[in-house]
């Protein structure tokens, strides 16, 4: 099959990520990202583009009109940003808090185009590896050992290091660039959608295993994996029901409802401990549900590796399947009719969120899990929420902090 990709390197090769911090104040000199224009200071008619956040949650990137942001979380700051004329990027996709970051330019900017990779090293201010494509980009994730780079209808999977191709993965039509990894360094876990609809591939790499699950009905409109990939969460474009999966065997685990109405689900998130998933759709509601997938007593950390997993499940799946499922201490509620079971619609024996909070129903919003009992809420209106939620009695969520961070006037410095 032929590659429709070129890869360029700088000095031949990548050179090792460095895990330093990305909080740096300096200016980048006027020859970096490939010698761009840079302006000195950020224009104010900024247009946010994208926002997306790093792999623990603990950061998230602004992809906007004229460059690019970093934000931490906790507590909320701005740790950087590089300011370009030659346009913006689409995509800003930051690997933990490292000097490493792929760009992927806005339609407008006049010097990348939206199907050219850069992987940009802050450390040395310069880009030092880049990949062409014959068509746009829909999305780049990383790991410290891989860079995987989404097109609408394949994956190619790439090794940090080298820049070397090592897996190129056919999908249905994919133009959200749907695709997630796990990022424990002994595992190797990569969700994408399938060749059908409401499917999805789960790629074992480390065990060699591929496993096909069919999620939904309708087309997969969002999907997330636990840290150790173990655990697969998925939406489908209907947007009422959130699955959640063991990626070892394809067995569906708990499923919980968003609502009856078709909704946009614009992002799901699952927390460290996996014991909360969070919703946002276009209803303008951010949903927290209690999840019953993990080993009781015990956090994500304890949870069996992937070769573990699969000796359990090879030795007996159902017993392997009642390790993952335990007794939740904070229920989410159901219908007052679920005794009814079998005789009234499904909805009415279906598990609803937990605790919910409420936004404006005219912006995309992206939510994840911070501190306990904590969530976070980016906007593409440029906006910063920070809201906790009671996890015993659940209910409405209570604002703790709200930023309009595109507007703020402080610098990094």
């Amino acid at each position: 099959m032929t590659m429709n990709s070129t890869v360029s390197t700088s000095q031949g090769f990548l050179p090792q990520a460095r895990h330093g911090s990305l909080e740096s104040s300096n200016v980048l000199a006027s020859n970096s990202l490939g010698q761009p224009e840079l302006e000195s200071n950020g224009s104010n008619e900024v247009e946010l583009i994208s926002a997306s956040w790093n792999q623990d949650y603990g950061c998230f990137a602004a992809g906007t009109s004229h460059g690019f942001r970093i934000y931490n979380c906790e507590p909320f700051k701005e740790t950087f940003r590089r300011d370009l004329k030659s346009g913006g990027f689409k995509i800003v996709e930051m690997l933990f808090r490292c000097n490493i970051l792929a760009l992927v330019g806005a339609d407008a900017n006049s010097q990348y185009p939206p199907n050219k990779v850069l992987i940009w090293d802050d450390h040395q201010s310069r880009c030092i590896g880049e990949f062409s494509f014959r068509s746009e980009v829909r999305s780049v994730k990383l790991r410290r050992d891989r860079i995987v780079v989404v097109l609408e209808h394949k994956l190619y999977v790439y090794n940090f290091m080298d820049l070397k191709l090592l897996h190129q993965i056919e999908t249905l039509a994919n133009p959200r660039g749907l695709c997630c990894l796990s990022h424990d360094s002994n595992t190797f876990v990569l969700a994408c959608p399938g060749l059908h609809r409401g499917q999805v591939r789960i790629e074992h790499f480390g065990l060699n295993v591929m496993k096909l699950i069919n999620a939904h009905d309708s087309h997969i409109a969002c999907l997330t994996l636990t840290m150790d990939g173990l655990l697969l969460a998925t939406a489908s474009t209907r947007g009422t029901l959130i699955r959640i999966f063991n990626t070892m065997d394809g067995t569906r685990l708990q499923e919980v409802r968003r609502g009856v109405d078709r909704a946009e689900i614009y992002g799901i998130a699952l927390s460290r401990n996996v014991q909360w998933l969070a919703v946002s759709s276009d209803k303008g509601t951010v949903h927290i549900f209690s999840l019953r997938v993990r080993v009781a007593g015990e956090d994500s950390s304890s949870h069996p590796s992937p070769a573990q997993g699969l000796a359990l499940l090879e030795q007996n799946s159902s017993s392997s399947l009642d390790g993952l499922i335990s007794p939740s201490t904070s229920a989410n509620p159901g219908s007052s009719l679920s005794f009814m079971r079998g005789v009234l619609p499904k909805y009415f024996s279906s598990e609803w969120s937990f605790a919910q909070f409420h936004l404006s129903e005219d912006t995309q919003y992206i939510a994840a899990f911070a501190s306990q009992n904590t969530v976070i809420i980016v906007g593409m209106n440029g906006s910063f929420y920070r809201c906790s939620f009671d996890p015993v009695h659940g209910g409405h969520m209570l604002q703790q902090e709200y930023v309009r961070f595109l507007q703020t006037e402080s610098r990094p410095g």
